[in-house]
């Protein structure tokens, strides 16, 4: 994501930057969050020595490949928080899911690297959690889902199926298809 407040880059800057977070993405989702900077300015189109004029660090790419991500979902959450309540759950949760199989290591490198402060980590989890909240009391409140579903137990249950089927999503949304059936009214 880039600052809005730096001053603006050239055109093919802006490009090669956007091309280079979304090859990180890709490859952190097939190979995972130890893919190396040389693969991903080469699957970019990209040398290395630019990959590093974008990114002081593989800490720098890997925090802007999870920050877009993480801004991804917010947004994606507030757009199923006003449609149908259990609709919006459960796509939510189908999408948080596949997202932490696509982003295989990448909060864990990202914690394993992080200094002083609040981890990437830690603002992933609240604004997945906030999101998570809001659509869950919305499905308890429209009877959508059966009394006694907590947000909380909805994330264990997406972490524990993205954990178990890392990197193969087919899996992941059949297994979470099978969760979910339990927490019908």
């Amino acid at each position: 994501m880039a600052n809005p407040k730096a001053t603006p880059q050239r055109s093919d800057w802006q490009r090669n930057h956007e091309r280079l977070v979304a090859t990180a993405a890709a490859l952190v989702a097939r190979e995972g969050a130890q893919v190396s900077l040389e693969e991903i300015a080469r699957e970019a189109g990209v040398g290395s020595a630019t990959l590093h004029r974008h990114f002081a660090s593989r800490q720098a790419l890997l925090e802007e490949v999870f920050r877009d991500e993480v801004e991804r979902l917010r947004l994606r959450a507030r757009e199923l928080a006003a449609g149908d309540p259990r609709t919006g759950l459960v796509t939510w949760l189908e999408e948080l899911t596949i997202s932490a199989v696509n982003t295989r290591g990448l909060p864990a490198s990202l914690a394993a690297g992080a200094g002083a402060g609040p981890s990437a980590g830690d603002t992933c989890h609240a604004v997945m959690r906030e999101a998570t909240v809001t659509l869950t009391d919305r499905a308890l409140a429209a009877a959508a889902v059966r009394p006694g579903v907590s947000p909380d137990d909805l994330l264990a249950l997406v972490e524990a199926v993205a954990q178990a089927t890392e990197g193969d999503p087919p899996t992941a949304l059949r297994l979470l298809g099978l969760a979910l059936d339990g927490i019908r009214p």
